[in-house]
C-alpha cells in the first residue's frame, strides 16, 4: 500500500477502504486530497483481490466540503484563477474561465467510469463538495443523523455539479437549491439520495458487509451491471446536463454581486464570510454555540 498523506487505504476480504485523512479539517477537500483519493481509486480498480470499494471519512465528518482556506490569501479574482490551475491531476483541465467546475466533473467522471462499484460510507457533516464526492458514488450508506446538503447556493455560486435532479423529486430539488438547507441521512434515504440510513455505530458493519454481499457476484459480472446502469442515464442525458450545470456555475460566480463572498474572506477571513453567508438561516457554521458546527477551513 502507498503511503498517502492526506488518505488512508485498506483492503478486507474482496472489498478496499479509502478513508479520507484530514480529521482536523474534518476531510475538506483539498487539492492533494482528491489527487490521492483518485490514484488509490486507479489502483484498486487494477487490483484482481478488490470488487468493491468504499469510501468514508476519518473523525466526525465525512467532509465538510472543498478546502477554502486559501481564499482570503487571494489578491483578486485574477490571482483566485490563476491558482486554481494547481488542480490535481483528476483528467481533462481546461485553464481560464470556468476551469473550476469543468475540472471537478472531469475528476468525478473517474468515479463514474470507475469499472468496479464504489460506495459512499457517510457520517456526520457532509457539505457541498462532501455531497459531491457521494453522490457521484454508485451507491450510498449513510449515519441516520448525518448532515448532508449544499449550503453555497445561499450566496456563492450554483452548484458545481447539479445532480439533485437526478436523485430526487423536482420539488425537493428546489426546495434544497433554493435554500441551502440540510436534509439528515434518514431524510437523504426518503427523498431518494441515498440507499440505507443506519445508526452511526452500526454504519461501517452494514457498509462493509453490503460490500462483500454484492462482491459475491464475480467482478466481471459486477462491472458489466454497473457499464449498463451508467450508459442508460447517459442515453437521458446525465452526462450533458451536468456539463451544462457547469456552465452555469461559472456564470453565477461572474454574476453581480457574486464577488462578495470572496471579498469578506480576503478582507475579514473565511469565518467572517461563512457567518455573512449562513448567518440569516441560523445554521451551519453561525448556529448556536451548543450545536455542532463544521470547521470554517472548508465548503
Amino acid at each position: 500500500m502507498k503511503d498517502y498523506q492526506d488518505i488512508l487505504t485498506f483492503k478486507k476480504e474482496r472489498h478496499a477502504i479509502i478513508q479520507l485523512n484530514r480529521p482536523e479539517k474534518m476531510n475538506a477537500l483539498s487539492h492533494n486530497l482528491r489527487a490521492e483519493l483518485f490514484d488509490a481509486l486507479k489502483d484498486f480498480e487494477v487490483d484482481p483481490e478488490v470488487r468493491v470499494i468504499i469510501i468514508r471519512g476519518s473523525g466526525r465528518a465525512f467532509s465538510a466540503g472543498y478546502d477554502l482556506s486559501g481564499i482570503s490569501q487571494a489578491n483578486d479574482d485574477r490571482d483566485y484563477v490563476e491558482r486554481r490551475s494547481g488542480l490535481p491531476n483528476v483528467g481533462p483541465i481546461h485553464p481560464g474561465q470556468g476551469q473550476w467546475p469543468q475540472h471537478l466533473l472531469s475528476g468525478y467522471w473517474q468515479i463514474w467510469e470507475l469499472a468496479k462499484p464504489v460506495i459512499a460510507q457517510v457520517h456526520g457533516y457532509c457539505l457541498a463538495g462532501g455531497t459531491e464526492l457521494a453522490t457521484m458514488c454508485d451507491l450510498m450508506f449513510v449515519a441516520d443523523d448525518a448532515i448532508i446538503g449544499y449550503p453555497p447556493v445561499r450566496a456563492m455560486t450554483p452548484v458545481d455539479i447539479v445532480y439533485h435532479p437526478w436523485h430526487m423529486h423536482q420539488k425537493k430539488a428546489r426546495e434544497l437549491l433554493y435554500s441551502g438547507d440540510s436534509v439528515t441521512g434518514r431524510e437523504a434515504v426518503e427523498i431518494g439520495w441515498a440507499n440505507r440510513a443506519l445508526p452511526v455505530d452500526q454504519l461501517a458493519a452494514a457498509t462493509e458487509a453490503f460490500a462483500e454481499r454484492i462482491a459475491n457476484v464475480d467482478s466481471a459480472m459486477l462491472q458489466m451491471s454497473k457499464r449498463q446502469v451508467n450508459r442508460v442515464y447517459e442515453v437521458m442525458g446525465l452526462r450533458t446536463s451536468l456539463a451544462v450545470g457547469g456552465d452555469i456555475q461559472e456564470l453565477g460566480r461572474v454574476r453581480p454581486g457574486g464577488e462578495q463572498f470572496g471579498k469578506i474572506a480576503r478582507e475579514k477571513g473565511l469565518k467572517a464570510a461563512l457567518d455573512w453567508r449562513d448567518g440569516p438561516f441560523e445554521d451551519y457554521g453561525s448556529a448556536p454555540a451548543s450545536s455542532p458546527k463544521p470547521s470554517g477551513a472548508a465548503w
